[in-house]
């Protein structure tokens, strides 16, 4: 198996509901997890602006950056110093830093929904991101409503789940390796329904086939990746699995930073997560799972 083997999937098709693209969507839901929307509609200059303005924040001194940590909201909005967040039953933490962006609040929201945080030093940073996560909201909304349909479920479904959800937007940095630890992000599963991964620039991700084989996943940059994590599973039954990956550095001659810029699909914190293919009772807020799992990587 390799990375040819993730179904490449038109945005545009799924929203027409062509059928070959639906049974694509299935087989990618079933075998792997991970699929590429392209034909999007997000323009790439957007996400090359993301990208430019991402590498502008974490280029300040370690000194300004730190002013936007707040750890007691165990990472949910600002900055993550490198080498705190430990995927979940791992001892060395990951060899990144991050930032993090939800949506932009007003009174209808939770209120454990936290605020955005201003960077001062960059005048558009806010208002851009501000764009982008509407932008990857909406898609990320429209794909579950094709997920919805492949669960024989009304493809309206989780909009209430998400439309006024605790998403949020990370930007990633991995810094040049300096050990001989090769793996930026250990093993690990995402927490939320769905991921979206915006046209990673350098190779790295890679996810684990149900053989056991990792698979580098090479996307087009202007491709967006998608995957299932673990609140999709529990909800489920495990019919959709949160699949294991990884991001490595690869011993090629080069040593350079590397940014990526996942999207995580959360449920509101009042949205009770329960079975919805079957009639199992066990049920937990999404609130209280989220918690637990930030706390058991460590950003608490």
């Amino acid at each position: 198996m390799s990375s040819t083997d993730i179904p490449k999937i038109s945005f545009k098709k799924l929203l027409d509901n062509d059928s070959s693209v639906n049974n694509q969507l299935s087989y990618a839901l079933e075998s792997h997890g991970f699929f590429e929307i392209i034909d999007h509609g997000i323009s790439k200059d957007s996400l090359d602006k993301s990208y430019y303005l991402a590498a502008k924040f974490f280029n300040l001194s370690n000194e300004i950056k730190n002013r936007y940590s707040h750890p007691e909201f165990g990472g949910a909005r600002g900055y993550t110093q490198y080498g705190k967040e430990t995927a979940l039953g791992e001892t060395t933490p990951d060899q990144k830093e991050f930032w993090h962006h939800g949506p932009d609040i007003d009174a209808s929201y939770d209120s454990r929904i936290h605020r955005n945080i201003v960077v001062n030093e960059l005048s558009d940073f806010n208002d851009h991101f501000n764009e982008v996560f509407k932008s990857l909201n909406n898609l990320g909304m429209k794909i579950l409503s094709s997920i919805a349909r492949t669960l024989t479920l009304n493809e309206n479904f989780f909009d209430d789940w998400v439309s006024k959800g605790n998403s949020i937007l990370r930007l990633i940095h991995y810094p040049p390796i300096e050990s001989e630890n090769f793996l930026r992000a250990r093993p690990h599963e995402d927490i939320n329904l769905i991921t979206l991964l915006v046209g990673a620039k350098e190779p790295g991700l890679e996810l684990k086939s149900k053989d056991n084989e990792w698979i580098p996943i090479q996307s087009d940059h202007d491709g967006i990746i998608c995957n299932i994590g673990d609140m999709m599973q529990l909800v489920t039954r495990n019919q959709l699995k949160s699949t294991t990956h990884r991001v490595i550095h690869y011993d090629d001659g080069t040593n350079t930073s590397r940014y990526s810029m996942p999207f995580f699909l959360h449920p509101a914190p009042n949205v009770m997560l329960r079975s919805i293919v079957n009639d199992c009772k066990d049920e937990v807020l999404a609130h209280d799972f989220l918690e637990e799992r930030v706390k058991a990587i460590k950003l608490y």
